[in-house]
């Protein structure tokens, strides 16, 4: 149970701050907002604004839409033609210009990333963010960590170029390497070295008890409760915009790895497993819980920006060559770019859903 209202609380927020950004910026452009849904199929509760838009909570918690006055459906897909009134093309989705419709349509995805910055900086400010000293306190042996003669008191300045203030910046950036050369500097006894690490990929256990396969050096570093620094309003601010960047890098770095086939896609979860570790996280406290909902906001953010028709990116995507050629793509071409879109995601659903049951599954064995 707890793992289901962790679930459905996070992914009501994240959704309800995705469509609330539609809908903010298509009031602001004069849009009438038909419904506003958490959830999709029938409706379990609602009611109706002054405005018009029906607001409501459906069966179905695996996310929410916005039905713009003029949509076919709440994927904004353009209605049967009808004879509009002047009155009513004014306030139709379809008939604002591009640039309103890409305003719109980019919105969501914005109100996602900007809800992650607040959320970071709050946590940061009121609670502190992890600080880390970047000093190396211990170096397994026959690990990457050894073979590039590295040591415990090290201290590693840079990775790659990029600075480093804090050990968990090591800790994203290694990752991502995906087992590929690091050059990392170095002080050592007052002395700046230049050391070649190549990390190993191996299954490693992170703190909510899931294992995967990911590129590590073999290094830690000690910490200690002084290491939870509480930041200053413009220092909370900039460290939220970093760790979102952080996120941002990671996901599009990852996902492109996994479409060029240089890293396994076991990794990816689907609704199952969002619950699973909403419960996990939820035991952890309540400040770790607004953490993942920060992640998944970021997450789900960016997963709408891909180009796939269905999606925001989609819709941005057949926006974008309607500015550049002057006029929107036939009818036919939307309809066929949709029927794509929904197969794609779809088949996305049932990959990862099957992801979440080989996972479960093993897990069940080797309890």
């Amino acid at each position: 149970m707890t793992a289901v209202l962790a679930f459905l609380v996070v992914l009501s927020i994240v959704v309800f701050v995705h469509e609330m950004g539609h809908f903010l910026v298509a009031r602001w452009n004069g849009v009438r907002v038909d419904v506003f849904s958490i959830g999709f199929g029938p409706e379990l509760v609602g009611f109706n604004d002054r405005h018009g838009t029906r607001w409501k909570v459906s069966a179905l918690p695996l996310g929410g839409f916005v039905k713009f006055f003029g949509d076919g459906d709440a994927s904004s897909a353009t209605a049967e033609e009808a004879e509009l009134t002047d009155d009513e093309k004014k306030v139709a989705f379809h008939y604002k210009s591009v640039w309103q419709r890409i305003a719109i349509v980019f919105a969501g995805p914005a109100a996602n990333l900007i809800f992650a910055i607040v959320v970071f900086a709050i946590i940061y400010a009121a609670f502190g963010q992890m600080a880390t000293p970047p000093v190396i306190a211990d170096v397994l042996p026959d690990s990457a960590a050894a073979e590039a003669g590295l040591e415990p008191g090290d201290r590693i300045l840079a990775v790659d170029g990029h600075e480093i203030q804090r050990f968990e910046e090591l800790q994203h950036l290694v990752p991502l390497s995906n087992g590929a050369a690091l050059e990392l500097s170095v002080q050592r006894d007052g002395q700046t070295l230049t050391l070649m690490a190549t990390p190993h990929i191996q299954e490693v256990t992170d703190s909510l008890g899931e294992t995967r396969k990911q590129a590590v050096l073999g290094i830690s570093a000690s910490s200690s409760e002084d290491d939870l620094v509480r930041l200053g309003p413009v220092d909370a601010v900039v460290a939220a915009f970093t760790q979102a960047y952080s996120l941002t890098e990671a996901t599009v770095i990852s996902v492109g790895q996994m479409i060029a086939g240089e890293r396994g896609t076991e990794d990816l979860g689907g609704p199952l497993r969002i619950a699973e570790m909403s419960g996990q996280v939820a035991e952890l406290g309540f400040v770790s819980l607004l953490l993942f909902t920060a992640f998944l906001s970021v997450n789900l953010g960016l997963i709408n920006l891909l180009p796939i028709p269905v999606l925001d990116g989609g819709h941005l995507l057949f926006y974008g060559i309607e500015a550049v050629r002057g006029r929107p793509l036939n009818e036919q071409a939307q309809e066929y770019g949709f029927r794509v879109g929904l197969a794609i995601i779809v088949a996305l659903m049932v990959f990862v859903t099957w992801n979440d049951i080989v996972r479960e599954v093993h897990q069940f064995l080797e309890g």
